[in-house]
């Protein structure tokens, strides 16, 4: 691994080349939240109303399942200030873009935009980080999981994509919310309880059968797309102890479509570099990067990304590597060996 460098840096020397409107707020996106909230509200009340065969609501589930994942995309880039920049405006857009994903705007703005994009893969402080050969001897449950077989544990994984957001920000909820004062605290707590009681309420409204298609089959759906992204964006990646942005951090690529429908949210570098600017401008970025930087940046297409987080585990090793404990297997991460072409393998020193 090369000598690191701060965000901060890259920025710096990056920045002089993009034009000035890259550093303000786009509301102009909020036409594509807009496009989604009219596909979930109208979805829900075809579910809500309609009579159709189930196929019928499977289908509208599935489109239900990928704005879901859409909106909480453009929730993400709101609550980053790259919309809006009022903050009352800034939470309320968010609230409502989160609301299908049951993780509220103070919460997530805590979770995510200070203690993950301030100590990106910090094994101690960044909160989304995966454990290290240290925390595997300290915690039981790890040494059950890795004794299973790790084609078995790939598939338990990546089956349960589809609960992993929602576990994880309840997780976050219980983490932090001890952490805010008074006022906040119950800001927390009623952004927290307020989703969960519309989905819970909708169930009570229209019966466990209507609601399996309105509500839990897109979130399912919603999840695996989310931690889809969420998994690709670091944990091929090494921990590192500087939060350097071309080390811990992994772009994967996917068709333009897509990227337009996910506000270009597979820029997962660039987003890193410039947290608080429009993803309409990362591909702008990215080609700066690519000029001045071509052997640090890590590019993946999505689904090779994917099928490398299937082939290796989840367990850090002096930091670099990974580890299979119990094989005594050791992979290499991004920038130290790992080659998603040729995956090697070494036994543990």
């Amino acid at each position: 691994m090369k000598e690191l460098r701060s965000y901060g840096w890259y920025a710096a020397r990056i920045s002089p080349f993009l034009p000035p409107e890259a550093f303000q707020p786009v509301p102009g996106r909020l036409w594509g939240g807009a496009a989604y909230f009219l596909l979930i509200i109208s979805g829900i009340v075809l579910i809500t109303v309609g009579n159709f065969s189930w196929w019928i609501h499977f289908i509208v589930s599935c489109v239900l399942g990928f704005s879901f994942a859409g909106i909480g995309f453009l929730g993400h880039e709101i609550l980053h200030g790259a919309v809006v920049r009022r903050p009352w405006l800034r939470n309320l857009l968010g609230a409502i873009a989160l609301w299908p994903l049951c993780t509220g705007p103070i919460l997530w703005r805590k979770w995510h935009n200070i203690e993950h994009h301030v100590h990106t893969q910090h094994e101690e402080t960044d909160p989304d980080a995966w454990a290290s050969l240290e925390k595997f001897y300290q915690r039981r449950y790890l040494k059950w999981v890795y004794k299973l077989p790790l084609w078995f544990r790939s598939t338990i994984s990546f089956t349960f994509f589809t609960l992993t957001f929602t576990i994880h920000s309840l997780r976050m909820f219980f983490r932090y919310v001890r952490e805010f004062k008074l006022k906040a605290r119950l800001k927390v707590i009623l952004q927290f309880v307020l989703p969960w009681a519309t989905w819970i309420g909708l169930l009570l409204l229209i019966g466990f059968e209507k609601w399996l298609f309105a509500y839990l089959i897109p979130l399912l759906i919603a999840n695996f797309i989310v931690i889809a992204y969420i998994s690709t964006n670091h944990r091929l990646n090494p921990l590192v102890p500087v939060n350097d942005p071309l080390a811990n951090t992994l772009t994967v690529t996917v068709p333009k479509w897509v990227d337009l429908l996910h506000f270009n949210f597979s820029h997962h570098t660039e987003h890193h570099l410039f947290p608080a600017m429009s993803s309409k401008y990362y591909p702008l970025v990215k080609e700066h990067i690519k000029k001045m930087w071509p052997d640090r940046y890590h590019e993946m297409p999505m689904v090779k990304a994917l099928l490398t987080l299937w082939k290796t585990p989840r367990l850090y090793y002096n930091a670099k590597e990974l580890i299979d404990p119990y094989r005594g297997h050791v992979y290499g991460s991004l920038g130290n060996g790992l080659d998603p072409d040729q995956i090697k393998v070494k036994k543990m020193r």
